[in-house]
């Protein structure tokens, strides 16, 4: 039947913060209401123009590709008078109608941002009609050009700017847009705009002003309003739409609607039938890579560079070898990217001569023996057993994708290369879209409705943290999160909005790492936009670029290159020894004794809890062992049992069976388990025949559990098989092996790559621990927690700490004799820039002999008071006469005797050796009282983000270890649901209210290793209230709550207080005695110390013998009086990680 209305006035969620509809939903719809085309018409942009493009052809729907542009009534240049004005500005709707008019509504949209944005993408009569050609034309809602002219001025100027639009677009071109939303203000327009057709004979078009998708979503619409404005819904002066009839209509209610207009309804269609735009997904856009002299192609010159680079790194270019290389170069010749393959190997290997750090690969690009000769990747495939097909598939034709690590440091530099090599008309980075995820969509809209936020944040902790969780699930799996919403009407309203707007678009930002490199210029070919930085990226994001055949790259910041390169030069520079990173060997025992031990803190992605665990339990030996180890530590083998049924197999607890013989050299590196998607591809092609590009593409529908995809591979699989004389049940039971695994299978060539930087950072730590570490530390100058574990691993590793001192730190943490020297630059409130200037301005000058000198020396507009106040709460001035606080005290007259002396320098009145210049504050300080220990500590925390000199808990640090059965670190990674007791310092106290308007407190506790959060639920809440405060030092017993990988926290039902008088209600001590070691003599000695403390508490023996336990045995005649003095004797006695106390009840 054919279509009597077409929707030409639609916009999506790229109508950012103004549509509320996904590009799938909307596509449906129009399915769904049998309609056969669809415009899509964003405020401003193109964002969405290619993802609707394809899901709508793919519903085989005619996508006719638009926007609703803003044109301002100056010119696009203009900023308006003054500061903050904003300039008038109209809508207009533009459809392309072929090809050269997407090409021009290309150029209008680069221009509405990258020229004429202010407040609003604009665009302006004289753009519109420079680049008029192809495009179809309609006057568009209220806000239209005709519409406001009308509003405003009358007939007579609404008839003037609608013949001046048709005469730029062309009779046939331009259309008088009706609208029908129930609003007052339309109707008079409908009857001008049928008045100003007939005088002029410009036609007319109905249309629906499309922002949500039912009728029902208009008040979610609101909503999402209301975050656009920063307004709420009770506002009465907020934006809002004067109707509720803004949903996507079907067919019969719009002609219904304007049963007395059918010629307009009937425009509609014929529009549609007139837009024809075919984006060429075939045709790849690739820059030319410049030649030199004597190549004829850029085929020839790959040929060339890759055999050079084979010669280097081979002795001899073996049949092999030169096979393989032949192979890929002729598959890469075949689907046109000899030249994608040079531009990649020219930007790595320029990084390499500027001395950039480059990563050794990522991705499946590691795969390929030609980026291996190019200097791309810095493994050997043929030696790991990587496959070229797994990056390239010469029987899937898509884009080769090659993401290069650079430095986190000078990833810029790259980037400015790339910029001047293909000119900055041709390269720009690409844009990405942030969505309102389960989480703060919640957030958002609990904003709005003006909901507590306290109560809102409660709400919104209980939805799993695991990214790419949606709110749907998090109802349907969190019991309490249910509840809570069934139990409230204001909960329930806060969800539903939620829901709908869920997943919606928000923000444009810059890709972390994303770049397009064009043939021409950008504007040939996307649409462009300036971010709210300055800086130009694309329109369309990651997939709409690959999408149109143009080339994208990702040049990604690795921080752990720079602590690769930053401990290169410190090694360097304290042993004389240069190491360069792509010898450092992969078989160093004492990296391995590392690994087994699982002392990893700070090696590249080996140093979760979880990954410590999985690494003593595999016991790696080899670099096959690590790559597993990357490829087992991810959701869905940790989802499994395949860590411990590896791990078995490894150590032989399980025995290892193949299905068939021929399996065996395919998996003998993993034990028998498919581990990797290239070991299902090498089965399918070594049993049962299939080329490497089949077996790439049976790897890919195994991934994406395609069960019509998979029968036929079955069959063709064990057909396979048969022909090479395996048995048909055997060849099942093999593709039944190879689903179960592919599900979990992993990239081995990705994890490869990522082994070899995990091995080099570890052998770096193995062998320059303090380098190494010091490294570290400074790529994590901004995270006080980062650093707190940082500097606690390298005490372990028994090195010295030197504390900030301004005249022997530097502005990055170093290290010098096996000690680390503090970052002055970790400071916070201080500036990297200014502590460097401190720096220099000592090893030019000499050390800093007061605080007056150093004002004096380093300038004010340099290091202002808020630097100087931080220097001194971090103690980074102590080795200064004067304590802390008379620093502190002193401070601002010193800064201004400071001052006064440096101008006076300037104005030639002091002697140029100024230190001969008398000011009271030169040699002493204003004296005041000096702070107490605990709020030395305090200030010392607040400057650098934790305690450093000293610790609230260490005179309670043995009693701590006594009965705490975990830290905060491994609580945060525990199971749900296990016994815990933690001991540490109340940092933050959050009081707010459960479901029936109980208090409760969320605590922050912290000990040695971090910090964790612990949930105090109203009855314990009200049992231990007194004790519950900040700075307080408490026990807390409870069970540990983790959902969906998120962090555990402690659900709270015991507090125990700990101070100077108290230690901790306890109904048992257990003291282990090793009866191997132990004397009588000891043991007499504990008789008569615990004699002498008698009590309540039952005391238990722990025998060991030979590291194991032979008994435990209870004291009948003896229970014992807990005490610090007892406490402090034990420690003394037999050491205090031989007692163990276990916990009472609360007691306050």
């Amino acid at each position: 039947m054919p279509s009597r209305f077409v929707h030409l006035h639609t916009h999506s969620e790229y109508s950012l913060l103004d549509g509320s509809i996904k590009i799938k939903n909307l596509v449906n719809r129009a399915k769904k209401l049998d309609m056969h085309a669809l415009a899509l018409t964003d405020h401003g942009n193109m964002f969405g123009a290619v993802k609707f493009y394809r899901t709508a052809r793919a519903a085989s729907i005619k996508p006719i590709i638009g926007m609703e542009t803003y044109i301002t009534r100056g010119s696009r240049f203009d900023r308006g008078r003054k500061k903050g004005e904003q300039t008038l500005i109209d809508h207009l709707i533009l459809l392309a109608r072929n090809n050269h008019g997407y090409r021009n509504l290309i150029r209008l949209a680069s221009a509405a941002y990258i020229e004429g944005f202010y407040y609003k993408p604009r665009i302006d009569f004289e753009a519109l009609e420079a680049h008029s050609d192809g495009l179809i034309a309609l006057s568009s809602c209220m806000r239209g050009v005709v519409a406001q002219a009308a509003l405003a001025s009358g007939l007579g100027d609404a008839q003037a700017k609608a013949e001046r639009l048709r005469s730029m677009f062309g009779d046939e071109n331009f259309y008088l847009e009706i609208q029908d939303h129930g609003i007052r203000e339309q109707k008079l327009l409908r009857e001008a705009l049928w008045e100003i057709s007939l005088k002029t004979g410009i036609p007319l078009v109905v249309t629906n002003d499309v922002h949500y998708l039912n009728r029902e979503d208009a008040e979610a619409h609101e909503v999402l309003l209301c975050l656009q404005t920063g307004s709420d819904l009770e506002d009465p002066r907020r934006f809002r739409f004067q109707s509720k009839d803004l949903y996507f209509k079907s067919e019969s209610e719009m002609v219904e609607l304007f049963s007395d207009m059918p010629e307009a309804v009937e425009n509609s269609v014929a529009i549609a039938e007139r837009c024809h735009v075919e984006l060429d997904k075939k045709r790849l856009h690739l820059p030319e890579f410049p030649l030199p002299e004597g190549y004829d192609s850029s085929a020839d010159y790959l040929k060339h560079l890759a055999y050079e680079g084979a010669k280097k790194l081979f002795d001899v270019i073996s049949d092999e070898i030169k096979e393989r290389l032949e192979y890929e170069l002729a598959v890469i010749e075949k689907m046109d990217f000899p030249g994608y393959f040079l531009i990649v190997g020219d930007i790595v290997n320029h990084a390499k001569k500027m001395g950039i750090p480059v990563g050794p690969g990522r991705g499946s690009a590691a795969g390929s023996l030609v980026t291996y000769a190019l200097g791309i990747t810095d493994l050997n495939p043929l030696e790991h057993g990587l496959l070229f097909e797994r990056m390239l598939n010469p029987e899937r034709v898509s884009m080769p994708d090659i993401d290069i690590d650079f430095c986190f440091e000078r990833r810029d530099e790259v980037i400015k290369y790339v910029i001047d090599r293909y000119s900055e008309e041709n390269v720009c980075q690409i844009i990405t879209f942030g969505t309102m995820a389960a989480r703060g969509v919640v957030r958002d809209v609990g904003r709005v409705l003006k909901i507590p936020y306290s109560e809102v944040d409660r709400i919104a902790k209980l939805i799993p943290g695991q990214p790419g969780t949606t709110l749907r699930e998090a109802i349907d799996s969190v019991p309490d999160l249910k509840r809570l919403i069934e139990g409230n009407e204001t909960y329930k309203r806060l969800i539903d909005f939620s829901l709908v707007l869920e997943g919606l678009t928000r923000h444009a930002s810059t890709h972390a790492a994303g770049m397009v490199i064009t043939p021409t210029p950008l504007v040939n070919h996307i649409p462009l936009y300036r971010s709210n930085r300055g800086e130009v990226t694309t329109q369309y994001d990651m997939k709409s670029i690959e999408a149109v055949g143009l080339l994208k790259i990702d040049l990604l910041g690795l921080r752990t290159l720079t602590v690769i390169d930053k401990t290169i030069r410190m090694v360097d520079l304290n042993h004389g020894k240069r190491i360069l990173v792509e010898e450092i060997p992969i078989d160093d025992e004492r990296t391995f004794k590392l690994l087994r031990e699982a002392r990893t803190v700070g090696v590249f992605q080996l140093e979760s809890s979880g990954m410590r665990e999985l690494l003593k339990n595999l016991q790696p030996g080899s670099f096959q062992d690590v790559v597993a180890v990357n490829a087992l530590y991810r959701p869905g083998p940790l989802g499994s049992d395949m860590l411990s049924y590896f791990c078995d197999c490894k150590h032989g607890r399980t025995k290892i069976s193949y299905a068939h013989p021929m399996l065996k050299p395919i998996l003998e590196e993993t034990y028998g388990v498919i581990l990797y998607q290239e070991q299902v591809m090498e089965i399918a092609s070594r049993l049962a025949g299939f080329t490497m590009g089949e077996a790439d593409l049976l790897r890919k529908a195994m991934g994406k559990k395609d069960q019509k995809v998979m029968g036929k591979q079955r069959k063709k699989f064990v057909k396979g098989a048969a022909e090479k004389g395996i048995p048909k049940l055997t060849a099942e039971k093999i593709f039944g092996q190879m689903e179960k695994f592919a599900l979990y299978g992993f990239n081995k060539s990705h994890s490869a790559a990522y082994a070899l930087i995990s091995l080099r950072t570890a052998y770096l730590k193995a062998n320059y621990t303090a380098e190494f570490m010091a490294a570290n530390l400074t790529s994590e100058m901004d995270n006080s927690d980062r650093i707190l574990i940082l500097l606690d691993d390298s005490r372990s590793h028994g090195i010295e700490i030197v504390p900030p001192d301004i005249n022997v730190c530097a502005a990055e943490f170093r290290a010098r004799e096996g000690k680390i020297y503090f970052g002055l630059a970790a400071v916070k409130n201080v500036g990297a820039g200014a502590m460097a200037h401190v720096a220099k301005e000592r090893e030019e000058n000499g050390p800093y002999v007061s605080l007056f000198d150093l004002c004096s020396r380093v300038g004010s507009r340099i290091v202002n008071r808020r630097v100087f106040e931080s220097l001194i709460q971090s103690g980074a001035l102590d080795a200064l006469p004067g304590h802390r606080a008379e620093k502190l005290h002193n401070l601002d007259k010193v800064m201004e005797h400071a001052i006064r002396r440096s101008k006076d320098k300037e104005r030639g009145q002091i002697p140029l050796d100024f230190k001969t210049a008398i000011s009271p504050y030169e040699k002493s300080l204003e004296p005041c009282a000096e702070w107490s220990t605990q709020e030395k500590l305090r200030n010392e925390r607040e400057a650098l983000g934790f305690f450093l000199s000293g610790h609230p808990l260490d005179k309670f640090r043995a009693l701590l270890g006594m009965i705490a059965t975990m830290s905060t670190t491994t609580l945060k990674g525990s199971s749900n649901g296990k016994h815990a007791v933690i001991g540490g310092l109340v940092s933050q106290v959050k009081t707010t209210f459960d479901k029936k308007q109980n208090p409760m407190a969320f605590v922050t506790i912290e000990d040695a290793e971090g910090q964790a959060e612990a949930v105090v639920f109203s009855d314990v809440l009200e049992k231990s209230r007194g004790a519950i405060h900040e700075d307080r030092v408490l026990i807390l017993q409870g069970k540990v709550s983790r959902r969906n990988g998120g962090e555990g926290k402690l659900l709270v039902n015991s507090v125990l207080p700990v101070d100077d008088e108290h230690v901790p209600a306890s109904k048992e001590i257990h003291i282990s005695i090793d009866m191997d070691n132990t004397g009588h003599e000891v043991l007499e000695n504990l008789k008569r110390l615990l004699s002498g403390h008698q009590g309540e508490v039952k005391l238990f023996f722990d025998m060991r013998q030979k590291g194991k336990r032979a008994c435990v045995i209870r004291s009948r005649s003896l229970c014992v009086k807990l005490d610090h003095e007892l406490i402090s004797r034990l420690t003394a006695s037999v050491g205090a990680d031989n007692v163990k106390l276990i916990p009472g009840s609360s007691r306050v």
